[in-house]
């Protein structure tokens, strides 16, 4: 089976020693594609350097990631947004809006979501969301930047029924899933019964949130199998029919990637 990783960290320093055999593991356990989302200023040129060193392999995003919206803000996004213009990319991201850590900044990240909103209506790219104690939030800007407008992936979901109800009434979203979907105390496994593998895209998070039995740990795309055997589970398929029908799904979000089926 061929394995879409829609959400990966791995041109981080976390993977900095291994990671020419972390990426021909992930190759070799069936996964032929990693989205890469940016998080800062500091990521930018690692991230562009795995993906230039991997071509069809490895898929880059640009956006600026909520926590890393701070008092400088204005010049920062000025940034992000100058590298648009210089090479292709797969989505706008990773944005969103995190009131998990500190409410700070919480006008200036919706300030900054609702501009990158903006970038992806203009350039026609999906949006790969972060939402952390934030859904309400999020969703008011997607509303007002235009949902008709917008496509992407609430990013390693974890929100409520009411959450998911929401989002399953923009026709442009899924979600993604990773490791927590395994965790004992998550509630998520409840939370996918009020939907169908229609929604859903896998993702890591690499590297973090691994699986269990690997949770605590370095979080690895090989891992992406783990999701995809607790979601044969919740569904009562196989892993096989899951990466099918979530490779379909992303594909359909993701359109700049170029792979089959």
């Amino acid at each position: 089976m061929k394995i879409i990783d829609t959400h990966n960290h791995i041109y981080l320093e976390e993977f900095d020693p291994d990671q020419d055999r972390l990426i021909f593991e992930a190759k070799e356990s069936g996964i032929d594609t990693l989205l890469l989302p940016n998080v800062d200023l500091d990521t930018v040129n690692r991230m562009h350097d795995l993906c230039d060193r991997c071509p069809d392999f490895a898929y880059p995003m640009m956006g600026l990631h909520p926590t890393s919206v701070n008092s400088d803000y204005v010049s920062v996004l000025g940034q992000i947004e100058s590298y648009l213009g210089k090479r292709s990319y797969c989505a706008i991201g990773e944005i969103g809006i995190d009131l998990f850590w500190d409410k700070t900044y919480k006008k200036q990240q919706i300030e900054v979501f609702e501009e990158q909103l903006r970038w992806s209506i203009d350039l026609d790219l999906p949006v790969s969301v972060h939402t952390r104690d934030a859904y309400p939030e999020v969703l008011e800007s997607i509303y007002k930047v235009g949902s008709d407008k917008l496509a992407g992936v609430f990013h390693s979901f974890t929100g409520t029924s009411d959450d998911l109800a929401e989002i399953k009434k923009l026709s442009g979203f899924k979600i993604g899933i990773n490791g927590v979907v395994t965790f004992k105390n998550s509630k998520l496994s409840e939370v996918l019964q009020d939907t169908t593998l229609s929604q859903i895209v896998l993702e890591t998070d690499a590297p973090y949130l691994a699986p269990v039995p690997y949770r605590g740990k370095r979080n690895e795309p090989v891992y992406i199998w783990k999701v995809a055997e607790k979601l044969a589970q919740i569904y009562q398929t196989s892993a096989e029919n899951v990466l099918f029908e979530t490779r379909k799904n992303a594909l359909a979000v993701f359109k700049n990637v170029n792979k089959s089926l």
